[in-house]
């Protein structure tokens, strides 16, 4: 199959401006999880200390900024990297979708993926507790590959199982200081919007705007979430996800 290679040149004369907010999804454990092993909050704050001196430097980019927000470029991908980014890859790159149904979508194929690979994992037998988090961020270096022309290679960047490439593309973009990515969402049912941040200058603001809990009830073919104030509850099957082969399952 041939297809079209772009460069950095070539990417520079797609670039949009773009200025909106977006959704990311975390364990809310992040907040509590030192507390549960100290007696008082001068320990807690010791021992937060101790263990940020493990950890690897903050980009000098990203220390203003709420560590919800750095936190992606601060550590490297997954050991085969993601879309987006490399394996090994010292950049980073924060995901994140247009609406929460969108994030969410994409935090239950990974979820069920996990599972699908790891059959003799058990589930969890308790609910599991996230945070979401709203994040304002604005670019006049952005380019949106569901518009044409770089939506005539959709079948590359939309490919369910290989990001190789979305990764020679995200090469290019960092090479023409890109430093957002707009992308149809591979895992959504109802065809969402991604937001991938090259660069820690596109956040608009220092942190998240708005945050929701959500509590996940994860099962061997299903995922379901929900939220109180308001209610809402949301569910996702692995029959949503039959795209991918690694999650398919033949009827």
């Amino acid at each position: 199959m041939s297809y079209h290679i772009w460069t950095a040149e070539e990417l520079e004369y797609n670039l949009i401006n773009i200025d909106s907010d977006c959704w990311r999804f975390v364990e809310a454990q992040h907040v509590v999880s030192t507390m549960k092993i100290v007696d008082d909050e001068f320990e807690k704050d010791r021992l937060e200390e101790l263990l940020e001196e493990t950890k690897p430097p903050i980009p000098d980019r990203c220390k203003k900024l709420d560590y919800l927000l750095f936190t992606p470029f601060r550590y490297e991908p997954e050991p085969n990297g993601s879309r987006f980014r490399r394996k090994g890859q010292g950049e980073g790159a924060f995901y994140a979708s247009e609406k929460i149904e969108t994030a969410l979508a994409e935090m239950a194929f990974y979820k069920l993926l996990f599972f699908a690979e790891s059959p003799k994992t058990d589930l969890p037998s308790n609910t599991c507790e996230y945070t979401a988090f709203q994040v304002k961020y604005k670019s006049n270096r952005a380019i949106d590959l569901t518009i044409a022309p770089i939506s005539d290679n959709k079948d590359l960047w939309e490919d369910p199982s290989s990001f190789e490439h979305c990764q020679n593309l995200a090469d290019q973009a960092r090479l023409a200081n890109i430093s957002v990515i707009r992308s149809n969402s591979i895992r959504c049912p109802k065809k969402g919007k991604n937001i991938t941040i090259l660069s820690c200058d596109a956040f608009a603001k220092n942190k998240p705007s708005e945050y929701e809990t959500w509590r996940l009830t994860i099962k061997e073919d299903r995922i379901i979430a929900f939220k109180e104030l308001p209610t809402r509850t949301l569910s996702f099957t692995i029959d949503d996800f039959n795209n991918d082969p690694r999650i398919r399952r033949e009827h």
